[in-house]
């Protein structure tokens, strides 16, 4: 059996071992133990600890060596919030830019409003979880310390659900939201819907009281089951988001991202929101300025229009149906503007940010889900003559190694 060394924790949190035949990786270690192992490839599949980090602790969850949905609960909370800090300095040292980290923002335990779980038919009934590490099978859950309660108390009805809908070969993918209103799921890659189907659903989505339920079948037919409007409160406004719609995981780490928004943009009274999706900044800024709010999927658009028609007292919010990744708004179309926001997605938002960069913007409020594509939109930035002012660490995905980043930009 090989001796190994953990060096350092690899951006998706697995340990980076050398030994004498050279680097690997090493799932659930700490930099500093000491762990045996064979390594097949560039991993080490079973992992024993020799000598254990002072960082380590006991996991909470009985599923977590096998669940592929938490990774880092065998590390200190201390240890995670300073390894999520430097993961963003790190980035961006790499681009040569500063990194005014003010504040790491941790949502508690058991926060996760929404989640998407899978599910699968078996002979003696379903399973329903997460996959397991690097691989399809589905790890069954009995608990779990991310999901609010009010989803892991679910799991049973889901389980019929998946009985009721999946086909013998097939998967379901189960998009769950806890709100005001209840539960709100959207199932995709079911059996086609007929008349059987639809009354046993409904009847589930009664006995679970199920705020609305939708069934995509594998042909991508759509068609929800609706007893109660699942309205999701965005500032003043309330927002029935589609099927399986985007929304921030938890309300904390949404507040913390919200109210950097708000502060970063502070003074503005003409607003652009790229990215916007349902409205999770535009709505909220609309309390103090107009804002004109830029999506690519027509969906959440409209869901943000009807929220804002129906909240009193808000400032006019305006719409427009865009790809910003082919067709980001351009120099002059942004000089129209006090201040920017933008939440791209993991790719970035690197045309549009060369955009805003040749703009005369003075204000840049920056949501990013990846500290390596953010800190390349940075340089643009940057190069454009804006300066990084301040940034907060936002970790909604607890036990995780995904980092989320708001940033303020001045130009000056």
């Amino acid at each position: 059996m090989s001796l190994w060394r953990v060096e350092r924790l690899g951006r998706r949190g697995d340990g980076v071992a050398t030994g004498d035949r050279g680097r690997a990786l090493a799932a659930l270690t700490l930099p500093g133990e000491e762990i045996e192992g064979e390594a097949a490839g560039e991993r080490i599949a079973a992992p024993r600890i020799v000598t254990p980090s002072p960082d380590r602790v006991r996991p909470v969850c009985a599923h977590y060596r096998a669940c592929g949905g938490c990774s880092l609960m065998h590390a200190s909370e201390g240890f995670t919030t300073a390894w999520k800090r430097q993961v963003v300095e790190a980035a961006l040292a790499a681009r040569d830019l500063p990194a005014p980290v003010d504040a790491v923002h941790v949502s508690p335990p058991r926060s996760r409003r929404r989640a998407v779980l899978s599910g699968k038919r078996t002979k003696k009934g379903a399973l329903v979880g997460f996959h397991a590490r690097a691989s399809d099978v589905i790890v069954d859950l009995a608990e779990c310390h991310v999901m609010r309660p009010e989803i892991t108390a679910a799991l049973p009805l889901l389980r019929r659900i998946t009985v009721a809908g999946a086909s013998r070969s097939g998967e379901l993918s189960m998009t769950v939201i806890h709100g005001p209103a209840g539960l709100d799921l959207t199932v995709t890659g079911g059996k086609p819907m007929d008349p059987a189907l639809f009354q046993t659903l409904a009847g589930l989505a009664e006995e679970g009281d199920l705020a609305r339920l939708t069934w995509q079948d594998q042909t991508g037919d759509a068609q929800s089951i609706t007893r109660r409007s699942p309205v999701l409160p965005l500032g003043r406004a309330q927002v029935v988001p589609p099927p399986g719609g985007f929304l921030q995981a938890t309300a904390e780490g949404e507040a913390a991202l919200v109210g950097a928004v708000r502060d970063f943009t502070k003074g503005a009274s003409r607003i652009v929101d790229l990215f916007s999706g349902c409205g999770t900044f535009s709505l909220p800024l609309a309390e103090t300025a107009s804002v004109h709010a830029v999506e690519g999927l027509a969906a959440p658009l409209a869901a943000l229009d009807a929220g804002w028609r129906a909240a009193p007292g808000l400032n006019r919010v305006t719409t427009q149906n865009r790809d910003l990744s082919a067709r980001p708004l351009l120099a002059d179309e942004l000089d129209r503007f006090d201040a920017i926001v933008i939440d791209p997605p993991r790719a970035g938002a690197e045309a549009q940010a060369r955009e805003i960069a040749t703009s005369r913007v003075r204000k840049l409020a920056f949501v990013a889900c990846d500290p390596v594509t953010f800190s390349r939109d940075a340089r643009i930035l940057a190069d454009g003559g804006f300066t990084l002012a301040r940034l907060s660490v936002v970790d909604q995905f607890r036990w995780s190694p995904h980092v989320e980043i708001v940033a303020e930009f001045t130009r000056t």
